[in-house]
C-alpha cells in the first residue's frame, strides 16, 4: 500500500468515507466503540481499519465486520436439520428431506441439487425477521412452483419445492445479529454498500431505522490507463498475462490485482509468477479437490471398490508409504505385462516379491467392505490412512490439514457426527465415496498469504474498495466475461423474482458497474484470446468491444521480451550398439532393426521400452489377442477328439470363447462390440476351416507353440500361432491376422521385405516347408494369404541377420533413418529428435 499513490481513487475514497463517518458519530452523538462500519465483503475489513487508522490515528476506532464475520461471532451452532452450510453435514440432512418426501431413491441425483437451491433462499431467508419468516414462506411456496407443473419438470418443482421448506425451518447465524439484545447495543450502523444489496445488511437498517446510515463504495472516477491485449490461444494469454504483472511489479504499480475470471487460465499465471518467486496473496484459492491430499484421500477410497481396477489399485500403493516400492514396482510391470486390468485378476497372480503386498492390500481394502454409519465410515477411513502411512503426512500439509477437517476425520469430530440422527443411516463405499468427493469438492483451498504480497488474486466483483496500483484482467472473451451472466441455480426468472433472488438483469447491471469501477485503477491490462485450445474461434467480450468502439483502450505491447538464440540443428544420432550384445531375438526385435537401427538400439538394445496402458478400453488389438486364444484352445481341444464340420464343431467353438473371454476377465458391456461380430467371424473361420482340410489335405499339429534354435551368437526365439502339417509331411507356418485384407496381402507380396514368415521358417528344422498368414476377417470372411518364396526368403534373412550382427559387433553405427510409416508411431522418436533435425 506504500507504494500506491497518495492521489489513487481509492485512498481518496476512503479518506472521504473515514471523515464521513468520523462525522456522522460526532452528529448523531454515537460512541465510536459502539459503531459497527458494516463492509460488503470481509477481505475489505482489515484494509478498512488500516486506512481508518492512518485518516484518525487517534481515540476509539469503530468495529468494521461484514456479516459472516460478524454473526459467526454470536456463538451461532445450528441445529441437527438446520442449513449449516457445510457440504459435507447438509448432504445429509438433504436426504432426509428427500426421503421424507418420497424421494429417497432418487437421493444420490437430487441431493447434490437441493443444497444448491437451499444454499441459495438461505441467503434470502437469513435476511427475514424469525417472527416474518412463515408470512414469507407463504409467498415463497407460492413463487417455488411458477411455471414448474409441467409433468417433465416433476422433479425440479419437488426441488424446489423442499428448499423452501427446508429454508424456512432452517434458523440462522443472523436470527442473533437482528435480535433485540444485539440492536441494543448499537449506536450507529454505518453500512458501505456494494454493487448489491444484502439482505441481512437491509434487514438491518430496517430494523434500526434512523440509527443505519447507508454510504457508497462505488464513487465516480475516471478511468485509468487501458491496455488491449489479443492473445492467440490460452497458452500465449497465460504467459502474456503473467508479463503484464512483472512489468507492473517492475514499475513499483504495487500491489497488483489479478481478477480470477477464468479458474484455469488463473492458476497457469500463477504458476508462472511463483516461479519467479513472487509473493501472492490468493483470496480465491481452488477446489480443495483438486489438491494432492485429496487427490491421496479419494485414491485409497477408490482402491477399495469391490470391482476396482489394477490400475486404480497400484496408484493408491505407489502413494502409501506403508506400502513397499520394490514390491509395487515389480506388481505393476508384472501387470502391465500381462494387461491386467482387473484387479480380481491381478490378486491371483503367482508367487513373486509383490505376494506380501498383495496380502497386506487385501487385509487394508476388507476393512472399507462392510456397509456402516457415517462415523464409523470416517473411523474406518482414519484407520486405513494411518495404517498405510498417509495420516502425518496429511496432517503437515496445508491443504491435507484441510481435507481431515473437511471430512471430519479427526476423533474429536466423530462425537459431533454421532449427535447428528441423519448421520446414523448406513451406507455403502459407494455412497460413502461419492459424499466424500462432494464435499471435498464443495471446499476452496487458499494457501497462506505472505507478510507482504506483490500480487493479490481475487475475485472480479470483489474489486470493490481495493487499492491496487495495477489491475490485470486475463479471461475477457465472450464465453468467459459474458456482460450477462448466467444465473445459477435451478430457478427460472418468475422464480427468482417471487422468491427474491437476483434477476438476470439485476446481474447484468452489477457485471456493467462492476467493470466499470474496475477500469478505475491507474493502470489495467485487459487481455482475450482469439481462439480456444481447440482451435475455436473466440471474440472478444462484448464489453471489451464496447471499449474498443469508444476509443478507451489503447492496443497493449507485447510485455515479453524477445531474445535472440543461436540455432544449434540436432543432428541424427549415430549411436554404436558393440558393447550391447543381444542374446536372444525375436521377430519383433529383427524387424525393428531392419526398420530403423535407432530403433533397435534403443528399444531393444537399451531396453527402453514404453510401459502398457493398463486402464485402458479394448481395442482391435484385444480383439486379435483374445482370437488368438480362442483359435489355439478350440484346435486343442480337438486334438484328442476330432469332429467332422457342422453344428458340433461351432457349438465346441463357441464354448471355447466363452471360457476364453471368462479366463481374461473381460467385461461383457466392454466386450459387446466384438461379441457381436463373433457369429460372423466364427461362421467364415469355420467355413475356411473345412475348405484348408479338404483342399490342402493339412491336420493340426500345433498352437501357440515356443520355439527356438541357436544361431551363431544369437539365439531365435519365437512363438508361432499355429503349425499344420501336409499330406507329403511337410509343415505348413501360420500366422493369424485380424487386420484388413489388403494389408495382409501387401505383407505376403513382398517376400524380401517381410521378417515375420520368414523368421518363423527360420525356427524350425525343416528345409521344405509353406508358409501363409490367414486373415480372419470381422465381417465373416477368413482367407488364406500364402507366402510363395518363404523358403528362399527365410534363407536370405539368415544371411542378412548374421551379416548385420557381424557388422554391430565391428562397430557399425546405427543411425536413425527417419524414413516411411514407421515413425509415425515410433516409441524411440523423442529419444532420436528426429522433429528437431535440419530439414
Amino acid at each position: 500500500m506504500d507504494a500506491i499513490a497518495p492521489d489513487h481513487h481509492a485512498i481518496g475514497l476512503w479518506q472521504t468515507l473515514a471523515a464521513s463517518i468520523r462525522t456522522l458519530i460526532e452528529t448523531r452523538g454515537a460512541h465510536a466503540a459502539r459503531t459497527v462500519v458494516l463492509v460488503p465483503y470481509a477481505q475489505l475489513m482489515p484494509l478498512a481499519r488500516r486506512l481508518w487508522a492512518r485518516e484518525v490515528p487517534n481515540g476509539f476506532a469503530p468495529r468494521f465486520e461484514s456479516t459472516m464475520n460478524w454473526a459467526g461471532a454470536m456463538g451461532f451452532a445450528p441445529g441437527a436439520y438446520d442449513i449449516s452450510f457445510d457440504m459435507g453435514r447438509d448432504l445429509l440432512t438433504a436426504r432426509v428431506w428427500l426421503e421424507r418426501a418420497g424421494l429417497g431413491e432418487r437421493a444420490d441425483l437430487l441431493g447434490g441439487r437441493l443444497v444448491e437451491a437451499a444454499w441459495q433462499l438461505a441467503g434470502v431467508a437469513a435476511g427475514v425477521l424469525p417472527a416474518a419468516r412463515p408470512a414469507w414462506a407463504a409467498q415463497a411456496r407460492a413463487g417455488a412452483v411458477l411455471g414448474a407443473d409441467a409433468p417433465a419438470l416433476a422433479l425440479e418443482a419437488a426441488v424446489a419445492r423442499i428448499a423452501v421448506e427446508w429454508a424456512v425451518a432452517s434458523a440462522y447465524a443472523s436470527d442473533a445479529l437482528l435480535s433485540d439484545e444485539n440492536l441494543a447495543q448499537l449506536d450507529l450502523l454505518v453500512v458501505l454498500e456494494g454493487f448489491q444489496a444484502e439482505p441481512v445488511a437491509q434487514a438491518l437498517k430496517a430494523r434500526l431505522g434512523e440509527r443505519a446510515v447507508s454510504l457508497s463504495l462505488d464513487l465516480p472516477a475516471p478511468p485509468g490507463q487501458i491496455a488491449l491485449h489479443e492473445a492467440d490461444d490460452p497458452s500465449d494469454e497465460a504467459e502474456r498475462a503473467a508479463a503484464c504483472v512483472v512489468r507492473h511489479i517492475e514499475a513499483g504499480h504495487m500491489p497488483v490485482a489479478l481478477a480470477a475470471i477464468d479458474r484455469v487460465l488463473t492458476r497457469r499465471i500463477r504458476a508462472m509468477l511463483d516461479a519467479r518467486g513472487i509473493a501472492i496473496r490468493d483470496e480465491t484459492g481452488w477446489k480443495l479437490s483438486t489438491t494432492r491430499s485429496a487427490a491421496h484421500v479419494m485414491s485409497a477410497l477408490r482402491a477399495c471398490a469391490w470391482n476396482v481396477g489394477s490400475d486404480a489399485v497400484i496408484d493408491w500403493l505407489k502413494n502409501t508409504p506403508a506400502a513397499p516400492q520394490g514390491a509395487v514396482a515389480a506388481l505393476e510391470r508384472r501387470v502391465r505385462r500381462e494387461g491386467l486390468r482387473e484387479w480380481r485378476a491381478a490378486r491371483r497372480l503367482d508367487q513373486g516379491p509383490w505376494s506380501a503386498l498383495v496380502e497386506q492390500a487385501e487385509l487394508w481394502r476388507d476393512s472399507m467392505q462392510k456397509a456402516r454409519p457415517l462415523p464409523l465410515w470416517l473411523q474406518a477411513l482414519r484407520e486405513l490412512l494411518q495404517a498405510g502411512g498417509r495420516w502425518q503426512p496429511l496432517e503437515r500439509d496445508a491443504a491435507g490439514a484441510q481435507v481431515l477437517e473437511v471430512l471430519g476425520l479427526h476423533a474429536g469430530r466423530q462425537a459431533q457426527w454421532q449427535e447428528l440422527p441423519q448421520a446414523a443411516r448406513r451406507m455403502g463405499l459407494a455412497d460413502f465415496s461419492a459424499w466424500a468427493n462432494e464435499a471435498l469438492e464443495a471446499a476452496t483451498f487458499k494457501p497462506a498469504h505472505p507478510a507482504q504480497e506483490d500480487v493479490v488474486i481475487l475475485p472480479f466483483h470483489q474489486l470493490l474498495g481495493r487499492v491496487a496500483g495495477a489491475l490485470v484482467l486475463a479471461g475477457c472473451d465472450e464465453l468467459r466475461l459474458a456482460p450477462s451472466p448466467e444465473p445459477s441455480g435451478p430457478w427460472t426468472a418468475a422464480q427468482r423474482a417471487a422468491l427474491g433472488l437476483p434477476s438476470r438483469e439485476a446481474l447484468e447491471e452489477q457485471m456493467r458497474v462492476g467493470w466499470r469501477h474496475a477500469l478505475q485503477t491507474p493502470h489495467t491490462d485487459v487481455l482475450w484470446r482469439r481462439s480456444d485450445e481447440s482451435g475455436e474461434p473466440l471474440l472478444a467480450s462484448a464489453l471489451v468491444q464496447a471499449l474498443q468502439l469508444e476509443g478507451a483502450g489503447q492496443p497493449g505491447e507485447d510485455p515479453r521480451g524477445l531474445r535472440a538464440l543461436a540455432v544449434q540443428p540436432v543432428q541424427r544420432p549415430l549411436p554404436q550398439g558393440s558393447k550391447l550384445p543381444l542374446e536372444s531375438l525375436s521377430a519383433s526385435t529383427y524387424e525393428d532393426l531392419r526398420r530403423c537401427p535407432y530403433r533397435f538400439f534403443a528399444l531393444r538394445q537399451l531396453g527402453l521400452q514404453e510401459s502398457n496402458e493398463i486402464d485402458t478400453e479394448l481395442d482391435k488389438r484385444d480383439f486379435g489377442n483374445w482370437l488368438h486364444r480362442v483359435l489355439g484352445a478350440f484346435h486343442e481341444s480337438m486334438r484328442d477328439s476330432w469332429e467332422p464340420p457342422g453344428p458340433e464343431r461351432e457349438r465346441r467353438l463357441d464354448i471355447t470363447a466363452a471360457e476364453v473371454t471368462r479366463t481374461l476377465g473381460l467385461e461383457e458391456g466392454e466386450f459387446l462390440p466384438f461379441a457381436a461380430a463373433w457369429p460372423q467371424v466364427r461362421q467364415g473361420y469355420l467355413a475356411w476351416l473345412q475348405g484348408h482340410e479338404t483342399k490342402e489335405g493339412a491336420k493340426f499339429a500345433l498352437a501357440e507353440s515356443e520355439h527356438e534354435v541357436q544361431l551363431g551368437p544369437v539365439k531365435l526365439v519365437g512363438r508361432i500361432d499355429r503349425i499344420d502339417r501336409l499330406p507329403d509331411g511337410r509343415a505348413l507356418v501360420m500366422d493369424y491376422k485380424t487386420e484388413a485384407a489388403a494389408t495382409t496381402t501387401r505383407r505376403a507380396a513382398q517376400p524380401g521385405e517381410d521378417t515375420q514368415l520368414a523368421f518363423y521358417a527360420a525356427l524350425l528344422e525343416d528345409d521344405s516347408l509353406r508358409a501363409a498368414y490367414v486373415n480372419v476377417g470381422e465381417r465373416g470372411e477368413t482367407k488364406t494369404v500364402e507366402q510363395e518364396e518363404v523358403v528362399e526368403a527365410r534363407d536370405l534373412l539368415v544371411h542378412g541377420l548374421l551379416d548385420d550382427l557381424e557388422r554391430i559387433a565391428g562397430g557399425a553405427a546405427l543411425p536413425a533413418l527417419g524414413e516411411g510409416q514407421v515413425c509415425d508411431f515410433c516409441a524411440a522418436r523423442g529419444l532420436c529428435r528426429k522433429d528437431s533435425w535440419p530439414t
